[in-house]
């Protein structure tokens, strides 16, 4: 992949300010562009944009292809007479600096209703009209997103594997019927669809006319409790009642003596290759009409993946299998062209991970947080010196601590040998900076930073802490005024300096 020495942010946009409980895709997120092009910056890279749901991750979504409706910007329904004043008259006191999910789940979808109601019953002819052509396009994914989440409602939140059953297993005449009694919900949940596609390509289109790109970020694996897996039960390792005999994980290692049981269902790879890998090209194309650029977590899956014997406790008792991931990426290459992907390519990787990454071009990715540890450190992979051109380099992501935060807990030989690497004696309120400058002096193709980092805060703007379900996770948002003059000047000195600064009108 032909990428040029460029820089960029990670920045999800639920840590946008604004006054509704979570950051949305209106003025604050072009403000944000706004400021990425004053600090010279070619790249926005985001989270998973899906539907939320428990635990509120980003990596746990109801459907690979729909988007988050949290993220609809109420002020911009409000301008298109989609809500009124009335309507947001009740907008709660909402804690400014992070999301309280709790709280907006109830509220926003109340406000969200509202304005479907204004929509179905008003004359918004135009309007309408786009309406259809957005159901027409995405029917493929769209049409079952909205029955499952009508039926979700209907079911009281729970799993689909724990409806009835003629539904679970999507009968003709159960499916027939749910469509007839759910037909305005189903019409309601693609209207937000509607809404937050049209918001994102409008954003999207934005920032591409301040030559930034945008880079997203898919999982590998797919929710058990979503419309894909629902909706397309014999590609996935299910029996009969809809409960997968085998689930996702990674094997013990250093951080984990009973590795880490993810509970996702395993795809079954021989039908999907039987079938041309067909669903894959479609959640890729999809990703495509969201994304410039395709970060995939958990890479090293499609080489071979830990499968778990579903139930099980933790992630001890289970086995390496094959995948088949180079047919799986010429066909997709076949279908789509060349595929701007980077491969998530962190933990333990064997030389067969390596060959797959490398066969199609992929840029791998290194992480600076992690370069200064172990016994043999100096031939630590991620230190500046032995990072690679082919490469996307990161101070720390979001499952890391803040680069501060990671300072103050690190351990003294870190500390010892950061301070070789820097030459100098570093310090707290320094070090955010000086590994950015690290970054974006690499040899790297692309150096991203997290805003956190670029606001030198501490552990207390972490995004998320693996393994956890503390309610501080995907919660962090940066306040009114925090992207000031001074940090954008002194970003886009440090980005003309290195060598990574495009200019205005060039595309990436």
């Amino acid at each position: 992949m032909n990428l040029p020495r460029s820089s960029g942010i990670l920045l999800h946009p639920t840590s946008f300010p604004g006054r509704y409980g979570v950051g949305e895709l209106g003025a604050s997120a072009y403000a944000f562009l706004d400021w990425l092009f004053e600090a010279g910056q070619q790249w926005w890279q985001v989270l998973p944009l899906g539907p939320t749901g428990y635990g509120d991750s980003p990596y746990q979504s109801f459907s690979a292809f729909a988007g988050n409706p949290y993220l609809i910007s109420f002020d911009d329904l409000q301008k298109e007479g989609l809500l009124t004043e009335e309507d947001l008259a009740d907008t709660p006191d909402f804690p400014p600096g992070k999301v309280d999910y709790g709280w907006i789940y109830i509220w926003k979808f109340q406000k969200l209703r509202a304005a479907y109601t204004h929509f179905r019953d008003g004359d918004f002819g135009q309007l309408k009209a786009e309406f259809e052509t957005f159901k027409a396009e995405e029917s493929q994914w769209l049409s079952d997103y909205a029955l499952f989440m009508a039926l979700k409602d209907e079911n009281g939140g729970l799993p689909w594997n724990a409806w009835d059953l003629p539904i679970r297993r999507r009968e003709a005449q159960a499916m027939q019927e749910a469509r007839v009694r759910l037909a305005d919900d189903i019409e309601r949940i693609s209207f937000y669809q509607f809404l937050f596609f049209r918001a994102w390509t409008s954003i999207r289109k934005y920032a591409h006319s301040k030559g930034i790109q945008i880079i997203g970020d898919i999982p590998i694996f797919v929710a058990m409790d979503s419309a894909d897996a629902w909706a397309n039960p014999d590609q996935f390792y299910f029996d009969d009642l809809g409960q997968p005999t085998v689930v996702a994980g990674v094997p013990p290692d250093y951080f984990s003596e009973t590795g880490q049981l993810w509970g996702n269902p395993l795809y079954r790879w021989d039908i999907m290759q039987e079938r041309g890998f067909d669903w894959w090209i479609e959640r890729i194309k999809g990703c495509l009409k969201l994304y410039d650029l395709v970060r995939i977590d958990h890479f090293r899956g499609f080489e071979a993946y830990w499968e778990i014997q579903y139930p099980a406790e933790t992630a001890i008792n289970g086995q390496w299998v094959k995948a088949p991931g180079k047919a799986l990426f010429q066909k997709i290459r076949d279908a789509l062209g060349e595929i701007p992907i980077i491969a998530e390519d962190l933990g333990v990787i064997t030389p067969e991970v390596e060959d797959l990454r490398d066969s199609f071009g992929f840029p791998g990715m290194a992480i600076l947080q992690f370069a200064f540890g172990g016994g043999d450190w100096a031939s630590n992979a991620f230190l500046p010196e032995n990072l690679k051109e082919n490469q996307i380099v990161y101070t720390g992501t979001h499952d890391n601590d803040t680069t501060r935060g990671w300072f103050n807990s690190a351990k003294e030989d870190e500390k010892h040998h950061l301070n070789q690497v820097a030459h100098t004696e570093v310090t707290e309120d320094r070090v955010a900076w000086l590994l950015t400058e690290m970054a974006w002096r690499s040899r790297t193709k692309v150096a991203i930073v997290p805003l956190q980092d670029v606001l030198n805060l501490g552990t207390e703007a972490r995004m998320n802490l693996p393994g956890s379900l503390s309610d501080s996770n995907w919660s962090w948002r940066y306040p009114q005024g925090a992207l000031s003059p001074f940090v954008s000047r002194r970003l886009k000195s440090l980005t003309q300096e290195s060598g990574r600064y495009v200019q205005p009108g060039v595309t990436v």
